[in-house]
């Protein structure tokens, strides 16, 4: 039994297969809960989240437990794939991410026929399986931190099961408006809206997300919980630790070698629609096409990581970004420079040392909750860089004011926006440069954490009777 469990999707750890048979836990890679793991230090959390490959389901069943730093441990919750699949590729990904961040092209999507509902029958059963798992291990009048958009009905069964709990809701995407919600189906609204409003409290990055909760819980005629936003930030003294690491020094000087002189134009993100990596690299061609003082001299590497190719929407705009690159390095390129630089791998210490080195670091999404590389490369950056900025991610809201605000859909607008990056004079790059990175490193996990945790504590229960003998 445990005082606090955090719940998520995703684990901070995954399972393989040592030499000898025996399970070991390994640390995940990318993502948000492996950013979460030192927010926890020191309270004895247990973490509960879904087994994702062979040996995490062999964990599941044979109740290995995971320790993680700071005392903290993850227990891991085997589903049935079928409804494994449904929930987190048709419901969670295919249409609450894309409704959040308002991607759908409403000509086409979404079709909500017999099969989506379907899986909106596997999301059910898939918050109820990860809600009984916290009401079986979680103690008396325990704290319930619950992460994302994939777990928003599991106030609701908590609160039928457990009203003894404490619990929170913690979105770490964007909100979509009550103008956005109706794109999903009426009894479908009000039961994600309701299932979110069950938990004591629910909380976004920004007061944006926040108001739009508000304003759909209204429209759907639901009594909205406490409210509140966090902003989360970067863990500036673990990123320096990184940035001075000798693997990351010699990425950086790897890449300082190859850029030849030329001034570093940087972006990390994953391979997916919201991050609007096509954008940001046609803003490019159009710089490169009416400034050509800037051919030949500027050098874009672009870090990808890859995600949810299993999505035929996501493989699909990989292979456009790829094509884009090309095209542009075909008319651009010389002998001796090729503009467009990109990755496709999860390698950290080579992001890491971009973000020390980048003259102007591109952050355009279309809609973000946060975007925490926006915060990262002020933090880790040596070299007065600039920050261009999408009005539309919620970082936007702390660091708009030292930065280069960038309209995401507006390429050519974009493109003006580097090329003023690009030519900022030393002293205003400078005194940016330190603004941002105060702002960024104000905010570490474990401030954001203790306020996630007291606003479920703070919060109001939700349910009748909470004494135990009731429940029994």
């Amino acid at each position: 039994m445990s005082e606090l469990v955090v719940v998520s999707n995703r684990g901070p750890a995954t399972f393989a297969v040592g030499a000898d048979g025996a399970l070991v836990a390994r640390h995940a890679a990318g993502g948000l809960a492996p950013s979460l793991v030192h927010a926890l230090a020191g309270t004895n959390a247990l973490w509960i989240a879904t087994a994702m490959g062979d040996a995490d389901r062999r964990a599941a069943r044979e109740g290995v437990a995971a320790a993680l730093a700071g005392g903290t441990e993850l227990r891991l919750v085997e589903l049935a794939p079928e409804v494994q699949r449904a929930a987190y590729r048709v419901v969670a990904n295919g249409t609450l991410w894309f409704a959040y961040h308002g991607l759908f092209d409403r000509v086409r999507q979404p079709v909500f026929d017999r099969a989506w509902y379907e899986a909106w029958d596997g999301y059910r059963e898939y918050n109820r399986t990860l809600a009984g798992e916290v009401a079986r291990c979680a103690d008396e009048g325990a704290t319930v931190v619950v992460n994302d958009y994939h777990l928003a009905l599991v106030g609701s069964y908590l609160a039928a099961e457990r009203p003894d709990l404490r619990t929170v809701h913690f979105h770490h995407t964007p909100f979509c408006d009550a103008h956005e919600l109706r794109v999903l189906p009426d009894a479908v609204a009000v039961e994600l809206v309701g299932g979110l409003a069950a938990f004591g409290a629910c909380g976004f990055h920004t007061e944006r997300w926040a108001g739009h909760f508000r304003s759909c819980a209204a429209s759907v005629g639901v009594e909205a919980p406490e409210v509140f936003a966090s902003a989360l930030g970067t863990d500036a003294d673990d990123l320096r630790a990184v940035a001075s690491s000798p693997g990351c020094a010699a990425r950086r000087s790897d890449l300082l070698e190859r850029l030849d002189g030329r001034a570093l134009l940087f972006r990390s993100d994953r391979v997916e629609p919201s991050k609007n990596i096509l954008r940001g690299f046609l803003a490019f061609e159009e710089l490169l096409d009416t400034v050509p003082r800037f051919r030949g001299s500027v050098t874009f590497v672009a870090r990808a990581y890859p995600s949810r190719e299993e999505m035929p929407e996501y493989r699909a705009y990989r292979e456009d970004v790829e094509r884009l690159v090309e095209r542009v390095n075909e008319r651009f390129a010389t002998a001796d420079h090729v503009p467009i630089v990109l990755e496709v791998a999860d390698d950290f210490e080579a992001s890491v040392a971009a973000l020390c080195s980048y003259d102007v670091l591109l952050v355009n999404p279309v809609r973000d909750g946060m975007n925490l590389v926006a915060k990262e490369g002020p933090v880790a950056n040596r070299h007065a860089g600039v920050l261009a900025l999408s009005r539309e991610a919620g970082a936007f809201a702390e660091l708009g004011t030292h930065a280069l605000a960038v309209q995401p859909f507006d390429v050519s607008g974009t493109a003006a926006a580097l090329g003023r990056a690009l030519e900022m004079p030393v002293a205003e790059r400078r005194e940016r440069a330190v603004a941002l990175a105060a702002v960024a490193g104000s905010r570490p996990p474990a401030r954001w954490f203790a306020e996630v945790v007291r606003a479920a504590r703070t919060s109001r229960l939700r349910g009748g009777d909470t004494s135990a003998a009731a429940r029994r």
